[in-house]
């Protein structure tokens, strides 16, 4: 029976925006983490049949096929083809999904699945600007929902979503805080005892040195300094900026083939993909389909939530892993453990291939045997996938 396996998996320090990596081009950021992936495994970048690339804003520095370009700029083959995909914040998860299913279905041998985001160079909502992406239909189909005057436009907003959360699920803003805090003091140890060295890749600058470490953790955050922020979705809300993702610049890539294949090439597989699943929810309140997407992947496992020992539930806003845990019960000691997107950062496109490298390095240190991914995406959506430690 054919099997998708994980091979490789390395990532580039997520930097903050207008940090170390805003110099380097995201074309260039992907071409690096494609260059390591290969040093790193062995592999031969002839024999990758697709490279398949998230990307969300594909304007400006992004647009043209950012995955095309990147195989080139990384001095791979001219025969290796690359295509980008926008499933918003969980389109390099997809194209792990998308790899997946191509080796599984026999169309490719080897693919690799990652992305990028460059939030300094290429601004969330950039390729929006101008343009009605909704549609009318749309637009007039959602008008005066979730308490919003008809008349209004349609409330298609990350952070209007989190407040309608946070007031579902009765979130406190201490609660929001206390989380915000705890994703910080996790990523800080995770960083102080070397966890995070042995999936990045150091990326060299112009200045002539390099970004080693992730740019996001605050160390010196506190309770007293998350409360003095402004809530700037609702005047009378509890989500901050220090409860929601930051803007950041990164990549991460990822090797998938079959058991088979990597046998006969010499490789050894991290990971099994064993599931893989998308799902979706209510677009306005939008960053609740996890819930949906961790139910339908347990499902389709055979698993319960107690057999997996690792979750990584993506911190595009405190109140999505906090709902995720109220819905699910799954255990609080198991989510996200070397902290989230809070303090390490959320570069869009690459976030889901960042995310996955990470839970495997966790899951390899610790001998995990499963381990769970999912994240919120624009539009009301959201992958899960279990992953096999082999």
């Amino acid at each position: 029976m054919s099997d998708a396996v994980i091979v490789g998996a390395v990532r580039t320090p997520v930097g903050r925006r207008k940090g170390g990596l805003a110099g380097v081009h995201p074309v260039d950021l992907s071409a690096h983490v494609l260059r390591a992936l290969a040093e790193r495994t062995g592999i031969d970048p002839a024999t990758v049949d697709d490279v398949v690339w998230g990307c969300v804003s594909q304007i400006g520095d992004q647009a043209w096929n950012v995955a095309r370009n990147a195989v080139l700029a990384a001095g791979w083959p001219e025969s290796v083809p690359g295509t980008t995909l926008d499933r918003q914040c969980g389109s390099s998860q997809q194209a792990l999904h998308f790899a997946a299913a191509t080796v599984l279905a026999g169309q490719a041998d080897l693919v690799v699945a990652g992305g990028v985001e460059s939030m300094t160079r290429v601004p969330m909502g950039a390729s929006a600007t101008g343009g009605l992406p909704y549609g009318e239909q749309v637009r007039d189909r959602y008008r005066g929902v979730e308490g919003f005057a008809a008349d209004q436009p349609v409330p298609f907003n990350q952070g209007v979503g989190a407040e309608l959360i946070a007031r579902r699920w009765r979130l406190s803003r201490t609660q929001l805080d206390e989380y915000a805090l705890a994703s910080h003091e996790k990523a800080a140890a995770a960083q102080d005892a070397g966890a995070f060295e042995a999936e990045i890749t150091p990326v060299p600058l112009a200045d002539g040195g390099k970004l080693t470490a992730d740019e996001g953790i605050r160390r010196d955050t506190s309770l007293a300094k998350l409360a003095e922020l402004a809530t700037p979705f609702r005047a009378d809300g509890v989500v901050t900026a220090g409860s929601a993702s930051q803007i950041s610049d990164g990549a991460a890539a990822l090797a998938v083939t079959t058991s088979e294949w990597a046998r006969r090439h010499g490789l050894r597989p991290l990971a099994r993909i064993h599931t893989a699943v998308v799902a979706a929810d209510d677009p306005v309140v939008m960053l609740t389909a996890p819930i949906p997407a961790t139910a339908k992947a347990l499902r389709r496992a055979g698993l319960g939530i107690e057999e997996i020992g690792v979750y990584e539930v993506n911190e595009a806003f405190a109140p999505v892993p906090l709902a995720w845990l109220a819905e699910t019960e799954a255990d609080p000691e198991r989510l996200n453990p070397r902290g989230g997107a809070i303090a390490l950062g959320h570069p869009l496109g690459g976030s889901g291939a960042r995310i996955m490298t990470t839970m495997l390095q966790h899951m390899r240190d610790n001998d995990i045997r499963y381990g769970l991914q999912t994240m919120c995406e624009g539009g009301g959506m959201a992958n899960a996938t279990i992953v096999e430690l082999l």
